[in-house]
């Protein structure tokens, strides 16, 4: 990073937040930025995705914008990195480059081994978290696909029975026209015909 500056130092705040569900762990974005603010933080970048993507495109802007004598405040470890490796190459980077890293919930990260070995086995928790909920959600999903019952994707809206009848309905009717009879969608209804045939 360029060592020369050209304006004051700046307190990024960086929040992430990856699924709906975490809304109730106390990571909302809401939850997120209103303790990095607290904390100092005057500009928010945020990310936010679903899924398991390492896509970070805020993150990756802020590390090319943020210059030695910032501060980059998250609430936690987990909110910047995804693993381990990623964690330690991207803290230790800035923390070279001069640039302060403030974890709410651990403090701020600096190079001296202690700093060091506290940092890397908190990622490695993180790391461990998110693998055991990936493995259960999996293992869930194999359950349930055990049920005769069961349905990958989202719930189904309409019954197979009412599904046959308006397919039965569009011999002698339009789309449209099923539509307005059956209340199922036109684009449902096609869908439904191109999987029967």
């Amino acid at each position: 990073m360029d060592e020369k500056r050209d304006r004051e130092p700046l307190m990024y705040g960086y929040i992430r937040v990856s699924s709906k569900g975490q809304a109730r762990d106390g990571n909302s974005l809401e939850d997120q930025e209103e303790k990095v603010r607290a904390a100092g933080a005057t500009v928010i970048v945020k990310d936010v995705y679903t899924g398991t993507t390492i896509n970070r495109p805020a993150l990756d802007e802020l590390v090319k914008e943020i210059q030695p004598g910032d501060t980059l405040i998250v609430t936690k470890l987990d909110r910047i990195a995804r693993s381990v490796q990623q964690g330690i190459e991207l803290i230790d980077g800035m923390v070279e480059n001069g640039i302060k890293v403030h974890v709410l919930n651990l403090g701020m990260m600096d190079n001296t081994p202690t700093g060091k070995l506290i940092r890397n086995v908190m990622l490695c928790f993180a790391e461990f978290e998110r693998d055991m909920i990936m493995q259960r959600t999996r293992e869930g999903k194999e359950i349930a696909r055990q049920n005769p019952n069961y349905h990958e994707g989202p719930n189904r809206k309409y019954t197979e029975a009412q599904i046959e009848h308006a397919l039965s309905l569009l011999n002698e009717n339009s789309y449209s026209e099923v539509e307005r009879m059956t209340g199922i969608s036109k684009s449902t209804l096609i869908r439904a015909r191109k999987n029967a045939q």
